[in-house]
Order: structure tokens, then C-alpha cells, then sequence
């Protein structure tokens, strides 16, 4: 196993002179050889070891009894511990998901290199959980030699492995009672199915975690292919595997943390979407949607209040500062209208429609026409009386209340910096 260990942390240069290293340290038997294995070749590494232990107090007096361990084991051998602790409640993905966030968590927070005792056994355990669960390129890659701060020495050792290296040195450890239950598919799979696919072959593990890593090259050296961009032509254009990897990173940029293959197709629909302003919605309340020839993240804004324009008067709405005043002259600038009634600024409404040198015209249609951004019409001020809209700011002027003499209005507007 220390020839392994030693192997691995060279191949991926994983630790350099002079690092320090802390062994995240359960109590099992996993991480008990990870950190004895570590502490025989730290002179070696040339490295700084010590151990951290995350009590999640979710089994009681066995909780403790594992802190105990592992204190007395640290103590043994003179390696400096840390010790967390935390109560840890059940969030949308289990109680399983909740007590590793809760356990990397305190890890990320300590100084130096986090080593974690994964093996071969839960590489080939964490591929075969995302095949059941449905996953691609990058999932199948499992566990990362290097993730941050974590580092992980033992993806090629396995539990076999362990096993001897810890009789070889009297090690003890202790036993996680949970690890005995089926509540937990990966418990599930290491009980009924390893067993079955290591009878057919006994290198199993040791196969699958090592496909595991040569899978995480193919996906980086894909990755580095991927263009940035959000322009619907290029993305048209990628081949499958390079959008859809340009699709996850353009979601993670607005917002989506952790894209999955059904936020990645939505997107892909956008980009094939024969309607230019089609949108999604997506975790984190992220709405996405085409602009034209763009995908672009949506603000979450409400369309302005309504607001009265008294004449004279100034209103500011949508970005906009409005102005309204009784015309001198029908030479006068701005839209020059007839008025029915008091003028109001709002957002546009169903049934809106404007008429145009070449007819008439729903606003929808007409912000569709002048390729106006979906995310922006119901910003865009809409000034109307009694008889219907009169214009449509920095858009069009209504050409039936189009004024042909005085009296007059005269609708002046600019951008407001409010």
C-alpha cells in the first residue's frame, strides 16, 4: 500500500517539500491507514502532518466514541489534532449530503493540504452511483486526485489493500454502524453489487477507479476546448459534446451551480428554439432566455408602476425621463400627439397596438419587429389616455394621434441616470 501511496502522490504531484498536510481522519479503517501511511513517509515527503476529526453527534455515544479513537490514536504518535463538531440537520439532497457538507466544511476552514482516505472501492462505488442515476463524461470521472485544498493519495489502493496494510502494523480502527444499513444506495451497492462484479473480476475497483481518471483527462482536454461564448450561431455549430459543455458553463455563469443533463438540454432548446425570445427557468431562480442571437441571463424585475403625466409636467419611468408640454408650434421636436383625456406612462398591456405607415400593429408584434429584448418590453414606457396609446417611448409615435394641428402636445424624453 505505501508504494501505492507514494506512486500516486508523485504521478499527480500531490504534495510538495515543506506542505502541510491535514488527514481528515474518521476513524475507520480507511482513514487510519491514510494517516499511519502519512505519518511513515512524512520525512520522506518532507511534509508537515497533522489530523482534523468532524464529530456530526448523529450516533449517539458511538459519535463519541469515535472522537475518543481517534484523539488516542493522534496521541500515540505525537500528530497534532483538530476537532470539529456540529449538529447536522437533513437539507433537499438527505442526511448523508447534509453531514458531508457539514464535515467539508469545517475541513475547508483549517490551513495547508486536506488529505482524504478515498479508495479505489469508493471511486468504483461512486461511478456505479451515477450510472444509476444517470450522468456523462464528467460524472463518470468520479473523485478528483485534486479538488481544491483536498487532495485524495489512495484512488488506486483498495479496501483489500487497507485491510493488510492495517494488520501489517496492529492498526485498530473503529466501525461505523451506518456503513451496516441499506438505507444509503452507495451501502447498497457496496454490499449486493461490488461483491458480484469483484467475483467476475477481482481487479474490479482497481479498473473502474482507474477508468475513472483516465476519464477525468478526456474531459479536461475537452474542456479546454470549449469556446465562452453565448452567441446561438456558435453554440449551432459546436459539435454536441463541446455545446453542451459551453451550455453548463454559460449556466454556471448565470448563477446555476451545479448544471445537470436537464438544465443543459432546456438551454440546448433555447439555442435550436425557432421563437428568438423563448426563455427557461432554472434552480436558484435563474430564468434564462434567447435574444435573438444571444442567450442571456434574464433580471428578475417587475414591470414599473403606473404613473400619471400631468401636462406640463416631467415623470421618470423604465430608465427614462418623460416630459410633457402644450406645443408651440408643429415644428416643435419629440412626439407631437393629440390627447384624449389625462396621459398616463405604464408598461405595455394585452391588447396595445400602435398604428404605423404600413398599418396596424400589436406592441408585441412591433417589439418583436425592432428585435427589442423580451427581458426589456415591460420596461419600456407606454404613454396612453383615455382613447388608447398615443406613443410608445424611444419605439414609435401612435401615427393616428399623430398631432395635424394646434393645439398640440409635445412628448419630449431622455435617459434618466435616477
Amino acid at each position: 500500500m505505501l508504494n501505492k501511496l507514494g506512486q500516486f502522490i508523485e504521478d499527480h504531484k500531490l504534495l510538495q517539500p515543506g506542505d502541510c498536510v491535514v488527514c481528515a481522519v474518521s476513524g475507520g479503517a480507511d482513514s487510519v491507514a491514510l494517516l499511519f501511511a502519512l505519518y511513515l513517509l512524512k520525512e520522506k515527503l518532507q511534509i508537515k502532518l497533522s489530523a482534523a476529526h468532524f464529530n456530526h453527534h448523529l450516533r449517539g455515544a458511538e459519535s463519541d466514541r469515535d472522537e475518543a479513537f481517534v484523539r488516542d490514536l493522534c496521541d500515540r504518535y505525537d500528530i497534532p489534532l483538530q476537532v470539529g463538531s456540529g449538529e447536522v440537520v437533513p437539507g433537499k439532497k438527505g442526511l448523508e449530503a447534509a453531514a458531508r457538507d457539514a464535515r467539508y466544511g469545517f475541513l475547508k476552514t483549517l490551513p495547508g493540504k486536506i488529505a482524504t482516505a478515498h479508495t479505489a472501492d469508493d471511486n468504483a462505488e461512486t461511478v456505479l452511483m451515477r450510472m444509476v442515476r444517470g450522468t456523462g463524461l464528467k460524472g463518470l470521472g468520479a473523485i478528483a486526485p485534486v479538488n481544491g485544498k483536498l487532495i485524495r493519495p489512495m484512488l488506486t489502493v483498495t479496501r483489500k489493500d487497507v485491510l493488510a496494510f492495517l494488520q501489517e502494523y496492529a492498526l485498530s480502527w473503529v466501525e461505523d454502524s451506518s456503513n451496516g444499513e441499506e438505507d444509503f444506495l452507495r451501502n447498497r451497492l457496496r454490499h449486493q453489487v461490488l461483491p458480484l462484479l469483484t467475483a467476475e473480476n477481482p481487479r474490479f475497483a482497481e479498473n473502474t477507479s482507474a477508468l475513472a481518471l483516465r476519464l477525468q483527462q478526456d474531459e479536461a482536454a475537452l474542456a479546454a476546448s470549449v469556446p465562452e461564448t453565448d452567441h446561438v450561431e456558435t453554440l449551432r455549430s459546436l459539435p454536441p459534446a463541446l455545446r453542451s459543455r459551453a451550455l453548463a458553463a454559460f449556466l454556471e455563469r448565470c448563477g446555476v451551480r451545479e448544471p445537470e443533463a436537464q438544465h443543459i438540454l432546456l438551454a440546448e432548446k433555447l439555442v435550436f428554439s425557432p421563437n428568438p425570445s423563448a426563455k427557461a427557468d432554472l434552480p436558484g431562480n435563474v430564468t434564462v432566455a434567447r435574444n435573438y442571437g444571444r442567450l442571456v441571463k434574464l433580471a428578475q424585475e417587475e414591470a414599473p408602476e403606473a404613473v400619471q403625466l400631468p401636462c406640463p409636467g416631467t415623470v421618470v419611468f423604465g430608465g427614462y425621463r418623460i416630459s410633457c408640454a402644450p406645443a408651440a408650434s408643429l415644428a416643435a421636436d419629440g412626439y407631437l400627439v393629440q390627447s384624449c383625456g389625462s396621459l398616463t406612462v405604464r408598461s405595455r398591456r394585452a391588447g396595445d397596438a400602435v398604428t404605423l405607415p404600413g398599418g396596424t400593429k400589436s406592441l408585441k408584434k412591433l417589439f418583436i419587429d425592432r428585435k427589442i429584448p423580451a427581458d426589456l418590453r415591460e420596461t419600456i414606457p407606454v404613454v396612453a389616455d383615455d382613447a388608447g396609446v398615443v406613443c410608445v417611448i424611444g419605439v414609435a409615435v401612435n401615427k393616428s394621434r399623430a398631432a395635424t394641428r394646434l393645439p398640440a402636445i409635445q412628448i419630449r424624453f431622455e435617459k434618466s441616470e435616477e
